[in-house]
């Protein structure tokens, strides 16, 4: 079964789906798309197409473990995903993952004003790494 991971955001949201055993990450890409509920809908469509399984999204917390705006929206993604795929929807801590992306695009040579195009990508890869690794 593959496991899609959501890395959510206001206008670009990083998508990465494991192999088929659930034990890598086999594709990862970003999708524009500033509507919550047209994205909610569009993975929906994503997960289906690749045979998903699970989805795991990303919950932004507060370096103290604090929940701030940005989970609470998270939440509300959550129940939508639920709803539009039918599929378990797993919350997931994404602290430091944005920026742990920016450092591995950094170190692979990739400008800084290239990072938009690929971080959400990135992290979503890291979201979907960091829960394999907890099965």
């Amino acid at each position: 079964m593959r496991i899609m991971a959501i890395d959510y955001g206001d206008a670009r949201i990083g998508l990465a789906v494991s192999d088929m055993l659930g034990m890598l990450c086999g594709e990862a890409w970003t999708m524009e798309e500033w509507n919550m509920e047209r994205a909610s809908k569009r993975i929906a469509e994503e997960a289906k197409k690749r045979e998903v399984g699970t989805l795991v999204l990303g919950l932004p917390k507060n370096m103290d473990g604090s929940e701030g705006p940005r989970a609470e929206k998270s939440r509300e993604f959550k129940e939508m995903l639920t709803n539009d795929s039918g599929l378990p929807v797993i919350l997931w801590d994404e602290r430091r993952s944005s920026i742990e992306a920016h450092a591995i695009l950094h170190a692979v040579g990739k400008k800084e004003k290239s990072h938009r195009k690929s971080v959400d990508a990135v992290a979503a890869s890291l979201i979907l790494e960091g829960y394999l690794g907890s099965l």
